[in-house]
């Protein structure tokens, strides 16, 4: 057996459909590009067949990204697997995602098929996907409500037809590992078809999707579809960042399995797709929260003082979780360039002109700049779209009566508008003032502050999920101001809202 754990990662598609997740074609391809550096071994690009967007999304990825295997979803339709080999066709590794179900309450009260009819589609389907790819992948969602038997025909016929991947979906995250690694034990022992991997994707509902992966590993899986920092429907997915640095540390259990990914690019992986849709890892997240790391009792203290190994069992380093105190207000765009390269970015000519000047205001404002200072600026060029409206100034008075006084530059519009409003407090009075401005209404539903850095002149990020008009989006912005990053957020999310309007048409995106 393959003595190598194949890292499938779905960030794109699956992370993607959790709410107010969404990113626009320039940052999928930035995580892309990030995830290519992670050396996964596959990236599930997207659901071509959603939207014109998602197709052109997967389609750049294709187009662009070497090194991974480029996967796009597909339904058992005709049109579907259609839509998917032309997004993928550009990949020199391609693979199309094929999927149905397989329990009876999806089958008689979601697909209306029996399971006879269902094994004949999903048979078909994979037929047709491999006119446009050798490399097909199968699953049945909600296997693990499914009769066992039936599964195994089922699995059997698609493998017969040429799906080279058999995936085995905990869809709804009902079991528990000593279930799960049953299910996939009997599954690898009862469909006789030689050279199929065993794949499994797992969700978090019961907080169990990174113990069921590594159950169904040591039962014969050899594929964890997982996402960054565990992104995904409802609870979320298999965590990467969990799965990847469990088999790492711990070989001897896994009996020296291994996987291909640089786990010096985990952190920078985390703290990209966190800035991009929007979602706060929490503090104490294992591997790549805040206090992964961290410190403070006093017993703990002194023995990391005595030897780091008494209470880490793994290095910061080994994650990417280092930084340098290089940068300045004297670097030249070359410099800044140079040392972006080296932190995996690839950026225009113009990007690196505006981060240099950022990075060197940045550095009159603070007494040390760091990397992590730096990416939160590079990332908020990932976060741009059409710029309808911008802050051109912002004044906040506080006390009895709050009051904001803003200034917002239109697209359009010959001149600034300027307007000053009041509210609950500060924060409240520039978003009513800025809702006046624009003549759209906001309601925030979630407000989240953080720290780039650490120090009292630390840059200040906040993440804000603002709903339009029944749409709920996503925005960040970073200043040494709190107030001034708020608004930033706001008007990212409001920006955000009024592009995806004039060129969104998303259909209903599945769960596996």
């Amino acid at each position: 057996m393959n003595d190598q754990v194949l890292i499938f990662d779905t960030t794109l598609r699956d992370g993607e459909q959790c709410p107010g997740a969404s990113m626009n074609t320039r940052e999928k391809l930035e995580v892309a590009r990030q995830l290519a550096r992670l050396k996964v071994d596959i990236i599930e690009a997207g659901f071509p067949i959603a939207s014109d967007g998602d197709f052109e999304a997967v389609k750049a990825i294709a187009t662009e990204i070497q090194g991974p295997c480029i996967a796009a979803l597909a339904r058992t339709s005709e049109k579907d697997i259609i839509r998917a080999g032309e997004a993928i066709a550009p990949a020199a590794k391609r693979r199309i995602h094929t999927f149905s179900s397989g329990s009876d309450i999806h089958l008689k009260t979601m697909l209306n098929v029996s399971r006879a009819e269902n094994i004949k589609r999903s048979v078909a389907a994979v037929q047709l996907a491999r006119k446009y790819t050798t490399d097909v992948e199968y699953s049945a969602q909600d296997t693990t409500r499914s009769d066992r038997d039936y599964l195994v025909e089922l699995y059997t016929a698609v493998a017969e037809a040429g799906a080279t991947t058999l995936n085995i979906p905990d869809t709804v995250g009902y079991a528990i590992p000593g279930e799960y690694s049953a299910l996939i034990a009997f599954l690898v022992a009862n469909v006789k078809v030689t050279g199929v991997i065993f794949s499994v994707h797992c969700h978090d509902d019961l907080g169990m999707a990174v113990a069921n992966s590594l159950a169904a590993v040591q039962a014969g899986a050899r594929q964890i579809e997982c996402t960054i920092n565990g992104l995904g429907e409802r609870a979320g997915n298999t965590s990467l960042e969990e799965v990847v640095m469990a088999l790492k540390m711990r070989p001897e259990i896994f009996g020296g399995l291994t996987t291909g990914i640089d786990t010096r690019q985990i952190y920078p992986a985390s703290r990209l797709v966190s800035h991009l849709t929007g979602m706060v890892v929490q503090r104490n997240k294992a591997i790549v929260g805040d206090n992964a790391f961290a410190h403070e009792s006093g017993i703990h203290q002194h023995g990391m003082l005595k030897n780091r190994a008494n209470y880490e069992i793994m290095c910061a380093e080994d994650v990417g979780r280092t930084s340098e105190l290089t940068w300045g207000k004297h670097m030249g765009n070359h410099a800044v360039r140079k040392k972006l390269e080296e932190m995996g970015y690839k950026l225009s000519d113009d990007e690196v002109r505006r981060i240099t000047d950022q990075i060197k205001t940045l550095a009159d404002k603070k007494k040390s700049v760091y990397d992590e200072d730096v990416r939160a600026i590079v990332e908020g060029q990932f976060t741009e779209v059409s710029q309808v409206w911008k802050l051109a100034d912002l004044t906040v008075v506080t006390g009895k009566q709050p009051t904001a006084t803003v200034t917002l530059v239109g697209v359009g519009k010959k001149e600034p508008v300027t307007e000053t409003g009041t509210g609950d407090g500060p924060i409240d009075a520039m978003l009513k003032t800025v809702d006046h401005i624009t003549g759209t209404k906001g309601s925030l539903v979630d407000y989240s502050v953080g720290s780039v850095t650490k120090g009292k002149d630390a840059i200040g990020e906040v993440s804000v999920r603002v709903e339009f008009a029944g749409r709920i989006v996503t925005g960040k912005g970073t200043s040494t101001d709190i107030i001034e990053a708020s608004a930033l957020a706001y008007l990212n999310a409001l920006n955000r809202y009024l592009d995806e309007q004039s060129r969104r048409s998303p259909t209903e995106k599945p769960v596996l």
